[in-house]
């Protein structure tokens, strides 16, 4: 079986060598290959220090180390679904980004039984930590390990320091007051132990969510097993919440949603006289109003404001028509669909029998929703 490192590195790369050099100095089995996870601008440090500079090869030849595969083609960069690269990950897009990732290179690698991964979450932001140790904790196996590695304060966050050396060297210490010797460094590696739930979920389901992003993972594993979905909608923050996952909705795509749910049974008939009606119009406008919709969402009804239509002597005409609902559901369904799994997607969804004389659309009835707390 092939043992490998896998770490997460941010300004901070000397994780990586100091976790070697724990692993050696405790006579546990060595990594044949490292792979490390970070951004753009972590990457530029990490090699400089680690080839430019030499600290690798040192660590090699100090303690006799045999050969570890590590190059620049096992540096993973962070990148979106569309190849983008993330500089660094501090917006709040840049942690979904990073967490889908993470999560789908160690889906990846867990799916070899050859592998054996010792996963660190010593260097890199928190949150890099945090969805490394998730990954291990859903993708995890018996023969895979967690750890984090820990320095003496004096060595900390000091650039020049990778490894206790063999030898005297002196460099200056983190307080910038002392100079010390990285012969005297301690290093302690923690293993950490987690759950591995893989063992408590049916196989089939890893099957299916091992090409999933975060978002839908953690949908996956929270739903699993469950006969009721709850679904929670902030209208001030026009934020809909199902199995622990979060999604940022748009006006358009909360009040459509709306608009259904509060039909009786949860359904209407896009019949020929749908759009006749004003009734829909003056449905639709309430549910704007309850959530206090973006005036342009108004203008798209043929209003000049939000208050235009409540106005005395204002003359109302109809304005739902089937190819705006149509749209609106689509936005809607797209928002679900990047963030959920198919399974919840299915019992969120507003449905369609697709009939062209007159489609029926409908929520599910039995579908428990809350809105801003209460029950509806």
């Amino acid at each position: 079986m092939k043992n490998i490192l896998v770490a997460v590195t941010g300004a901070s790369p000397q994780v990586l060598t100091e976790t070697v050099y724990a692993l050696h100095k405790q006579g546990r089995a060595l990594p044949e290959e490292i792979f490390v996870i970070t951004t753009a601008n972590s990457k530029i440090t990490l090699e400089q220090g680690f080839f430019e500079e030499g600290h690798w090869q040192s660590l090699i030849a100090d303690y006799q180390l045999p050969e570890i595969k590590f190059s620049e083609e096992n540096i993973w960069l962070i990148e979106d679904e569309n190849g983008r690269v993330l500089d660094d990950a501090k917006g709040e897009e840049d942690q979904s980004i990073m967490a889908d990732f993470i999560t789908r290179k160690i889906a990846e690698l867990t799916t070899d039984d050859n592998l054996a991964i010792h996963a660190s979450i010593a260097g890199g932001r928190k949150t890099m930590a945090f969805y490394m140790g998730y990954a291990m904790s859903l993708f995890g196996r018996d023969q895979d390990v967690l750890s984090h590695v820990f320095v003496d304060h004096d060595f900390e966050f000091v650039s020049e320091f990778y490894y206790p050396t063999p030898y005297d060297k002196h460099i200056v210490g983190r307080d910038k007051q002392k100079v010390v010797n990285t012969k005297d460094a301690q290093v302690t590696l923690a293993e950490i132990p987690f759950v591995r739930m893989r063992r408590q979920a049916d196989e089939a389901l890893y099957s299916q969510i091992n090409q999933h992003s975060f978002s839908k993972t953690v949908s996956a594993m929270n739903s699993a097993g469950s006969e009721e979905v709850t679904v929670n909608i902030n209208t001030l923050s026009k934020e809909l919440e199902v199995a622990g996952i979060s999604i940022k909705l748009t006006g358009k795509a909360l009040a459509i949603f709306l608009f259904f749910l509060y039909k009786p049974e949860r359904k209407e008939v896009l019949d020929r006289f749908f759009e006749d009606q004003l009734s829909h119009t003056q449905e639709y406008l309430e549910v704007l109003d309850s959530i206090n919709a973006d005036v342009r969402l108004y203008k798209s009804m043929g209003l000049e404001d939000e208050a235009q239509w409540r106005e005395l002597g204002f003359e109302l005409t109809p304005q739902m028509t089937k190819d705006f609902v149509r749209q609106s559901l689509n936005v809607f369904h797209k928002a679900l669909e990047a963030s959920l799994v198919s399974t919840l997607v299915e019992q969120i969804k507003v449905h369609s029998d697709g009939l062209k004389s007159g489609a029926t659309y409908n929520i599910n009835k039995d579908l428990k929703v809350r809105i801003d707390g209460k029950l509806v």
